[in-house]
């Protein structure tokens, strides 16, 4: 990146941001913080209207905009996979935004850029992941980036197919910190009053949402982008395998696979499970292939749903 490149990004990056410090921008640029200065410099000479806070950073005067920068084959192409991905699997609200922010696109680019990035986007495939759960109306996903974006609590019903139909038993009111595609499911991360923790709820068993009137405060250290769950699958089953079956999992992986070992001649699967009855229907599933190993108990579950067919039959 050239310098005249740097400069109009970093002007960028203070539109995008309230505010940036001059390491911030080095960091993101690859650069060094006297380089920074330099073109903070050069930025202010040029007459764009810079303000500078010491420990704040820089930041841009209000109302100032930087007119729309082109793009190339290669950014135009990114923008519109986006919105490919937005109208396949996001609410009608959302399509309906991302059919508009194509259109304009579209319109904006040169006719070689056009020609060039609609052959490279003709050559892709958008396809997520198995059996994703396309949002519509009532997976409430606009009130909840709406509630995230304003801090406000929210209360909905949330049933799972092996709830009691208690009355009250479903109802949960948490703090929202964001939505979040994980595998083949969409679900809210979310701060749990009753459980006093974060947890995550599917957006499909999500029903009554509302979002009430009380604020609540961001957690200081949390940012979605760098959360993970605590893994608590801490019961492990072995089971022995076919070299067909762990020629699938070397390829396909799984969910549960925690790793493949080899003794004796044989494929040992080391799986990691929260509940044995997680895994029965896999194993089930492998057939003659898979041996349970270990441990005890599911050995006599796997027995006992064999018997349970076999019955069937």
């Amino acid at each position: 990146m050239n310098k005249t490149e740097r400069l109009m990004a970093i002007v960028l990056e203070l539109q995008r941001h309230r505010s940036l410090r001059a390491q911030d921008l080095a960091d993101i640029f690859e650069t060094s913080v006297r380089t920074i200065y330099r073109d903070m410099q050069a930025l202010s000479e040029s007459g764009v209207p810079l303000l500078g806070s010491p420990g704040q950073g820089y930041s841009l005067m209000e109302g100032y905009f930087l007119p729309p920068v082109s793009l190339t084959a290669d950014e135009a192409v990114a923008m519109w996979l986006g919105t490919d991905f937005v109208g396949k699997y996001l609410s009608p609200k959302y399509q309906y935004d991302a059919a508009s922010a194509r259109r304009k696109i579209q319109s904006i680019l040169p006719e070689s850029i056009h020609i060039q990035s609609a052959a490279v986007r003709d050559s892709l495939l958008l396809i997520a992941g198995r059996n994703v759960e396309k949002m519509d109306e009532t997976t409430h996903l606009q009130q909840i980036c709406e509630a995230v974006a304003t801090r406000h609590r929210i209360t909905f019903r949330y049933s799972k197919p092996s709830d009691t139909p208690d009355k009250d038993a479903g109802v949960r009111a948490v703090c929202p910190y964001g939505v979040v595609l994980t595998g083949s499911r969409w679900m809210l991360v979310a701060y749990c009053m009753r459980r006093q923790q974060i947890r995550h709820f599917r957006l499909s068993r999500i029903s009554e949402l509302t979002v009430t009137d009380e604020e609540f405060t961001w957690p200081e250290h949390f940012q979605l982008s760098g959360y993970r769950p605590e893994d608590d699958r801490n019961t492990l089953v072995k089971v022995k395998i076919s070299e067909q079956i762990a020629a699938r999992l070397r390829e396909d992986g799984s969910f549960y696979l925690e790793r493949l070992e080899e003794e004796s001649g044989r494929i040992i699967a080391v799986l990691r499970v929260r509940r044995l009855e997680e895994i029965i229907h896999t194993i089930l599933g492998w057939g003659r292939g898979a041996v349970v190993l270990e441990p005890d108990e599911l050995r006599i579950r796997i027995r006992e749903e064999l018997q349970n067919m076999l019955e069937s039959y």
